[in-house]
């Protein structure tokens, strides 16, 4: 029998003896889709880690350098699609036997797959929001803005960046420019939780009371290398349930993993 196929029976015997999954998802799902996951096979950042939101509220520069990569990005980011790997855990979900699907993506595709139990663990991008009165703004309707203050750079074009911005390299950002705030002029940021910046509390108590209610976690294309996504693999070992990940290479889980898959989500979620 293939590897592969002996790791999906493994796995859909682990989903038969546990009928209701606490599922956390990372960007191992969707890298089909397009979006550049951060890091490599042993837990390591492929690239420069994301800005800081600490860089970010604090200097005007890294907000320009920021907006000017994501004017870019977003182009081919707002477009993604979901993948099958979506598209199968949206399918465990409609038989029933997903209790809550936690992501780490700020891309939304699980909504767009089917998932409706679905808790966006670190925000979404297609959201922006002013930090000084909570205004909100579709980003779409940002990036039209955006495009028509700084038509110039709407022409460039650059690879892809797993934060829906783009790798702009030696460019003088000093001339892009930033809209404020419409209501108050305050700083406007995505809706997402930057490194530095702590998920809401509200949000990750939600979070472990779906996690109690269920008989097990599935982690599907994270490595749990980032702490607010590696807690609850470790809340889930305290409490006695069974943990079965699915990701290409090290997790920061794996001594408290029941079942490992080593394989890519898509293939080994093809027969679930």
């Amino acid at each position: 029998m293939p590897d592969l196929a002996r790791q999906s029976t493994e796995l859909r015997d682990f989903l038969d003896r546990h009928r209701r999954l606490f599922v956390l998802t990372g960007a191992g799902c969707s890298t089909a889709s397009g979006i550049p996951d951060y890091r490599d096979l042993e837990g390591g950042w492929k690239r420069p880690p994301p800005v800081t939101y600490q860089a970010f509220v604090g200097d005007a520069a890294t907000r320009r350098r920021y907006w000017a990569r994501s004017l870019v990005g977003w182009r081919r980011f707002g477009r993604a699609r979901p993948n099958s790997t979506h598209e199968a855990l949206a399918r465990l979900e409609g038989g029933g036997r997903v209790e809550m699907l936690l992501t780490q993506n700020v891309d939304g595709l699980h909504q767009a797959a089917g998932s409706r139990h679905v808790i966006d663990l670190h925000g979404r991008l297609d959201e922006v929001r002013c930090l000084g009165c909570e205004w909100r703004t579709a980003r779409a309707q940002f990036q039209h803005e955006l495009q028509t203050r700084n038509p110039d750079w709407a022409a460039l074009d650059a690879a892809d960046a797993p934060d829906g911005d783009a790798d702009l390299d030696g460019l003088d950002f000093a001339a892009f420019q930033v809209p404020a705030c419409a209501d108050c002029g305050g700083l406007l940021k995505p809706d997402v939780v930057f490194f530095g910046e702590n998920v809401p509390r509200e949000r990750v108590e939600r979070a472990q009371a779906h996690l109690a209610a269920a008989d097990a976690m599935l982690v599907v294309g994270s490595s749990l290398m980032v702490f607010s996504g590696y807690r609850f693999a470790r809340e889930a070992a305290r409490l006695g349930k069974p943990i079965a990940a699915v990701n290409l290479g090290r997790t920061r889980a794996d001594d408290l993993l029941t079942l490992k898959i080593e394989a890519d989500c898509a293939a080994a979620l093809r027969l679930v």
